[in-house]
């Protein structure tokens, strides 16, 4: 479980580094990463996660493999017992002593059983438990980091709208400064030289 966990936290250390060696874009407000990059350890993270249930799922198929391996060891005992007991039954003086044995045999046996269901009960829920603890923490692990993420992507979107109203604004000034300038000639031409930077 602890390589498990190991795997998941070493996929999100590979995940900041992805980040750290991007390419800084308008200071430290964007970075460019690599798509291929972080989509090869984005599905390598999904990939690691579900291997606690699978886990846990193999401990219950074990726990039900182990119930029928009991039962089987039951029954044949029981059956050995009862095969035992027929085979002496002629002899009158040992049928009371084989009918004993064999009443103690099937209790010994019962007793295993139940024995050997419980301990295999216990030790999967509480492996199934642990699965899913584990689980609840990297998926949580997992969503405060995307939300952090998504919160950073948020804010550099927020400065570079921000950026191109002041740089719209700076262009209109400079405009309206230039209009004021210009002799009246020049001035009515501009409309006709500005088709020339339409895009």
């Amino acid at each position: 479980m602890n390589s498990q966990l190991d795997v998941l936290y070493g996929l999100l250390d590979e995940l900041d580094e992805a980040l750290d060696k991007g390419f800084p874009l308008l200071g430290c407000h964007l970075t460019v990463v690599k798509k291929d990059v972080v989509t090869n350890i984005l599905d390598r993270l999904y990939a690691a996660l579900p291997d606690e249930v699978k886990e846990a799922k193999a401990l219950l198929r074990r726990k039900d493999e182990l119930q029928y391996e009991a039962q089987q060891r039951a029954e044949k005992l029981v059956a050995d017992a009862q095969a035992e007991a027929n085979r002496l039954l002629s002899e009158s003086d040992l049928l009371r002593a084989v009918q004993k044995e064999a009443e103690k045999i099937k209790d010994q046996v019962v007793s295993e059983c139940e024995d050997i269901k419980r301990k295999a009960l216990e030790e999967a829920d509480a492996l199934r438990n642990q699965a899913i603890d584990d689980s609840l923490r990297t998926k949580d692990g997992a969503s405060v980091y995307a939300e952090q993420v998504l919160v950073s992507l948020e804010q550099n979107l927020n400065q570079l709208q921000e950026i191109v109203k002041n740089g719209q604004v700076q262009l209109e000034r400079r405009r309206a400064e230039s209009d004021n300038q210009i002799p009246g000639n020049y001035v009515n031409q501009r409309a006709e030289y500005a088709q020339d930077f339409r895009m």
